[in-house]
């Protein structure tokens, strides 16, 4: 059984920095996509990041967030965040890493954290 959970959302004011956590079981993440993605509220889900062979970036967080896996863990570090950086966001995993930019393509999903910027 694949279990995502994530964990490091919370309040930060613009300018501050949070680190987002992702612990899998179920799969050696090595081997699979691994995706973030968010939520606003009032808005589709979107992209964030994927990393398989290489990592790649939603442009709304190019230089500001990174993605990184250790052991069974994926990470997201985020800094410079802005009040537009506030939602839900999730981790995922694509078996078949087939589209990396489509969140329908993603198997499973955590539950999801919320992270919050003030302005």
């Amino acid at each position: 059984q694949v279990q995502l959970v994530e964990s490091g959302g919370g309040l930060v004011q613009a300018g501050g920095s949070l680190e987002l956590s992702c612990a899998v079981s179920g799969r050696t993440i090595s081997n699979f996509l691994m995706g973030w993605f968010r939520q606003a509220p009032g808005k589709e889900r979107e992209f964030v990041a994927a990393r398989g062979g290489n990592t790649v970036y939603a442009d709304s967080v190019k230089g500001r967030f990174t993605m990184s896996l250790y052991k069974n863990t994926v990470y997201l570090q985020m800094n410079n965040l802005t009040p537009e950086d506030t939602a839900v966001y999730y981790c995922a995993l694509q078996t078949a890493p087939i589209n990396y930019l489509d969140a329908q393509r993603y198997e499973y999903w955590g539950q999801g954290t919320q992270v919050t910027v003030s302005s």
